[in-house]
């Protein structure tokens, strides 16, 4: 395949043109067609995959949203400016605090709008509670997995007649001044075709599968797991830069500190959040583990080996086995489970004085510990169960510049005229570096970001 690159328009013309070609077809860009289609568009969506999957297939599936119908179902106050609000604590007030809030407030009405409109399933996530976030309002479909939300994506695509061209990668934009033309896409048997289109949605993610870029950008995450879609090439920041767009907190990534290993299984946080720790080989543990599951990523990388152990009970695996990864990691025999500290230890490979030393230095109330963190509820209690788990790379947080519908704009702010950018294409709302990951703002942006420009008219002003 040839490198991503910018063309004039080609001599013979295009073969055909649609209204709206959205590049990528994952959450970000089936969401976008969706709303697009809506709006009355004519809408291609062309995806390098044989079919979509996307580092939206290798998430949990849930989205964030504040003030949701669900929520008040279940007697939870929350709001918009309450979700914007901690989007920006945890990201220290580094992103622009307009496009927040407006991000923020276009989560609840997205996701009504696909469960009412497109029959998407959510529901809402009440039995434990995500790092960073005021208020439990994580969103998502019965299995808690990202490929059950991209098939139930595809399946009200298909259902809208919106048209896929798979296996198909777009290798060339044509530009005309400050506007997209079309692309040009190369199949697997190296043949080409172009096609016209009256505008452009890059929703292809962002370049963790681009190790160049990964080296270049945040070296500190270079040797951990990739976990994303090796399709994530930065394709869309190549593009962009070339054509002038503005590029913002390219160092920004979320990254994961609880993929088992080797099994290369994503353990949910949630182990971590209902009072299970984090040991090293030493079976100690080496940070507050409340602070996040991205941090997490650096954490882990730094200890002996790029290793830590996840160390919980079947109390707390109950509850993490609503999660299909979690019950795939378990059904391939993933976890050890003994009835008493010693004998996980020895299991795990650890020393047991230690790890049990370190249980029981876990303080009995709410107060904070030495690392400064809080536990609330019971304590571990057996049977135990613990899990070797490493540091990995989910995707990219920074990219092109966007204003909220996700027009692309130009490093003087001002606006293309046809191009948009959303999900990990586009630079999201968790800061500049791995700290400001808020869980969820991954899909967060992608779904809301996804849906605007998909409304979005093709004229520069709106």
């Amino acid at each position: 395949m040839r490198e991503p690159g910018i063309a004039a328009p080609p001599e013979g013309g295009f073969g055909w043109t649609v209204q709206t070609l959205i590049v990528g077809a994952g959450a970000c860009g089936m969401t976008a067609a969706l709303a697009a289609r809506d709006a009355g568009q004519e809408v291609l969506i062309v995806e390098r995959d044989a079919l979509p999957r996307g580092s939206t297939a290798l998430s949990a599936g849930l989205i964030p949203a504040g003030g949701t119908r669900w929520q008040a179902a279940a007697g939870i106050e929350d709001s918009a400016a309450a979700h914007a609000a901690d989007i920006q604590k945890k990201a220290k007030g580094q992103n622009d605090p307009g496009f927040v809030a407006s991000i923020a407030e276009g989560a609840a009405p997205a996701l009504e709008w696909l469960a009412d409109a497109h029959g998407l399933a959510f529901s809402l996530v009440t039995d434990f509670d995500y790092p960073g976030h005021g208020q439990r309002r994580m969103h998502g479909l019965p299995s808690r997995s990202g490929r059950e939300l991209v098939d139930a994506l595809r399946t009200a695509c298909e259902r809208t007649d919106i048209a896929m061209l798979y296996e198909a990668q777009v290798t060339t934009l044509h530009v005309t001044g400050r506007r997209v033309t079309g692309v040009t896409l190369t199949r697997p048997d190296g043949s080409e075709e172009a096609i016209g289109c009256a505008r452009l949605i890059l929703a292809c993610n962002g370049f963790g599968g681009n190790r160049a870029m990964v080296a270049e950008h945040m070296p500190e995450i270079e040797t951990a797991l990739w976990f994303g879609h090796d399709g994530n090439r930065g394709e869309a920041v190549l593009w962009g830069r070339a054509m002038g767009a503005g590029t913002r907190h390219l160092g920004a990534y979320q990254g994961h500190g609880n993929v088992a290993h080797p099994h290369g299984i994503l353990i949910t946080w949630a182990v971590i959040t209902e009072g299970g720790v984090q040991v090293n080989r030493d079976g100690q543990r080496f940070w507050n583990e409340a602070q996040g599951y991205s941090e997490a990523a650096r954490a882990v990388m730094a200890q002996p080996g790029g290793a830590a152990w996840a160390i919980f009970d079947a109390r707390i695996a109950a509850i993490a086995r609503q999660f299909e990864d979690f019950r795939t990691a378990e059904a391939e025999g993933a976890f050890v489970q003994a009835d008493t500290l010693p004998d996980l230890a020895e299991a795990l490979g650890l020393p047991g004085p230690a790890l049990a030393q370190t249980v029981a230095a876990i303080p009995p109330d709410a107060t904070p510990d030495a690392f400064g963190r809080v536990f609330q509820g019971p304590r571990l209690s057996p049977p135990f169960l613990g899990v070797r788990v490493t540091g990995a790379l989910f995707h990219t947080q920074g990219g092109l510049v966007v204003s909220p519908k996700g027009r692309v704009l130009d490093a003087a702010g001002q606006p293309f005229a046809n191009l948009f950018a959303a999900g990990g294409a586009a630079c999201g709302v968790s800061g500049d570096g791995d700290a400001g990951y808020l869980s969820g703002n991954g899909l967060l942006t992608a779904v809301v970001l996804g849906r605007a420009a998909g409304m979005a008219r093709g004229s520069a002003g709106d």
